[in-house]
Formats: structure tokens, sequence, C-alpha cells
């Protein structure tokens, strides 16, 4: 038995070569030389012959040492293979990655505020009058980083004025370096973290012309990233979209004098095609008559606060219910969608760009919804941010 195992593992092996051997011969055959081609093709003949007859084991190993000293011979080999080899793996490699974007789930990173407090965007806090903050370094530098915490600080190094910021230089994905002049003399920022939609200017309070110490601080700032996720893109082509679901959609389909049509913008569903839509003067969503509130799934944050009419001049992130503007402007303003449309609003009222301004648009728009929290690692990771 196990004779007729080994002798069946090398007549595989054989037809294998003698396989390989032929589609290196056909793919070569207008650059070899009749000799070549000759020898090759009475190699292959002698081998396909030997297995044919069902010869024994060591006749078959011959034949097999007999093609192989041949294709070593007579075939051309290819240049650079450890180059093609790796190329062929990373090409591979991007297909698989490009196949699972398209498909089933696409990285997403929150721009902006709009979906505070359940999705964060890059937020950051100026340090430079807080003397007595220690930037801090070592493993607790670590565990911040881990949590999306990043810090800039840049001390002057003569006196001067600030002449010019820099935008980062950027490779791929990676911010890599960013320069300032100040006094004449460059400063440098290695690995400057994102600043999403702001700038470090506007961040750190810096403006042309400032003037500085040596020794003084320029820049002292925290900048914490903004929530970076993963949208399923394959849910929505077996079942429909679901109020209160956190989704993510082009805004091509989009007319409105703020909104760009080249982006991707991340919102909660609030209502669907030919549903009536208000808002209670006391922020809540009014669908088709029915009053909103923390119990919907999805709302629970929306609606956390008890009694609006203490908050009358609320700031921009502080989160509750829906203000009255634009297409809501008071309670009386109703807006019907059109079938197979979607309207969305952001968790952070104050500071979302969303339906109350342009509309509803149509379902061919939407993209997914957001599944997985991967960066940062906070309490909202993975599916904890709901």
């Amino acid at each position: 038995m196990i004779i007729r195992w080994f002798l069946s593992k090398t007549v595989r092996q054989a037809t294998a070569m003698r396989k390989h051997v032929w589609r290196l011969l056909c793919a070569q055959r207008d650059i070899l030389s009749p000799q070549a081609i000759e020898a090759l093709a009475s190699s292959l003949r002698a081998l396909q012959n030997t297995l044919a007859a069902k010869a024994a084991k060591d006749a078959l190993r011959k034949q097999m040492e007999d093609l192989e000293k041949a294709a070593n011979k007579w075939l051309k080999p290819y240049p650079h293979p450890a180059w093609r080899e790796n190329v062929e793996v990373l090409l591979v490699a991007l297909a698989v990655a490009m196949g699972i974007r398209t498909f089933f789930l696409q990285p997403f990173k929150i721009p902006t505020g709009s979906m505070q407090p359940t999705l964060y965007g890059v937020t950051s806090a100026n340090l430079i009058n807080q003397p007595d903050f220690k930037i801090p370094t070592g493993l607790a530098w670590v565990l911040e980083w881990f949590q999306g915490t990043s810090y800039v600080h840049v001390v002057a190094k003569t006196d001067g004025n600030l002449e010019l910021v820099e935008p980062p230089v950027r490779v791929l994905i990676f911010n890599i370096r960013q320069k300032l002049m100040l006094g004449g003399r460059w400063h440098t920022v290695w690995f400057p973290p994102d600043y999403g939609s702001m700038t470090l200017e506007a961040r750190a309070g810096l403006h042309s012309g400032q003037f500085f110490r040596a020794g003084q601080d320029v820049v002292r700032l925290r900048v914490n990233c903004g929530d970076h996720l993963f949208v399923d893109r394959l849910s929505y082509n077996f079942r429909r979209p679901e109020r209160g679901e956190i989704i993510v959609f082009e805004t091509k389909g989009i007319y409105h004098p703020n909104v760009p049509q080249d982006q991707f913008y991340i919102k909660r569903l609030v209502a669907l095609g030919n549903e009536h839509v208000r808002i209670g003067n006391d922020q809540h969503l009014i669908i088709n008559g029915n009053r909103l509130d923390a119990s919907i799934p999805g709302f629970e944050n929306v609606y956390a606060e008890a009694d609006y009419s203490q908050k009358p001049a609320a700031g921009d992130n502080e989160y509750y219910g829906h203000t009255q503007v634009e297409k809501f402007a008071n309670e009386n303003q109703e807006y019907v969608l059109r079938p197979n449309y979607l309207m969305v609003m952001g968790d952070n009222t104050r500071n979302s760009l969303d339906s109350r301004f342009f509309g509803d648009f149509s379902r061919q728009y939407l993209i997914g919804k957001s599944w997985f929290i991967y960066w940062p690692i906070t309490k909202r990771f993975g599916w904890g941010y709901r």
C-alpha cells in the first residue's frame, strides 16, 4: 500500500513537471532556437511515454531529471525573478484589498464633530497658556498614543517673527514632516498629527508676523485624532436601511452651496421615502405624527437630556435633540420625502450640515452603514460607540 502511494505521488509530480515545462516552452517558442525547441520537445515526449507505459519509479525519476537538465539548459530565465515574485504578490494583495474595499468593508475617517458624542472627529486643546501641564513621555506617551492623542511642541530657536507655516508633507496616508519659518530659521515637526478640517495655525492660534523670543513656546498643542471605522458595504444589498443607523453616503447627489460634490458624509438616518417629518418645539423629530425619543434604537445619545428648555444658549458641542433651522424653522414646517429617498441628521445638532439644510437625497448615493471603529483604542473601539 505504501509503495503504491509513493508511486502515485511520483506520477503526480512528473505530470505537473511536464505541464509546467510545456507551458514555458509554448510561452518562449518564438524566442528559442530550433535546436532548443527540439531538445525540449524530445525530453517532454520521453517523459510522456514513460508515464504512459506506467514505468517503475526509478525510470520515471530519471526522465524527470533529464527534463530538468534540458529545461535548465535551453529555457531562458526570466529577468529579476525575485522582483517579479514580489511584484506579483503585491499586485494580488492590492487586488484582494480593493475587492474587499469595493464590495465588503471600506475604511472611513470621521472628518468633523457633527456626530459627537457618538463618533468623534479631530479635536484639540491649545496648551500654550498652561505652562504647568507636562507633556507625557515614555510609557504614558505610548498609552495616550494608542488612545489617539498626539502632541505638537515647538520652541523658538531664535528671536523673530513667524514668517511661514508649510502644510504637512504627506506620503500616502501619513504626515511625515511639517516646517515653520521663524526668525529666518526652520523649525521642523516630525510626524505631525492629522489636523482634520483645520490647520495647525488655526488650532494653535498662530498668525503670520507673530513675534517670539528664543526659548519661548511657539506651539504647544494636544490633538485627538478622529475615529477611524469600517463601513459595511454589503448589508444594504440584502435589506433596506433602518431608522437610527449611522450611514455613509456620497454628496454628489446633493445640491447646496455649502456641500461639495466629491465627498462622503456620515450622519444618522432619521427618515425614509414617503415619510412626513417635522421637528417639534422640544427639538424631537416627529415622523408621520409619531414623536421620537431616547427609547428608539440609535437615538439614545441624541435625546439624552430630558428638558431642553433649560439650555436655550447651548454651545456647538452640547448634544441634545435637533434644532429648528432652514427647512425646519418651526414646528409647523413639514418635509415630505420622495420615494426611495433618505433624510439624515447629525447627533451634534448645532454643528452639523445635514438634511435640515439640504433636504433628502436619493438612496442610490448610499455607500453603507458604520460597522466597527478600529482606531483609536477608546471606549468607542469596536461596536461600543452605538
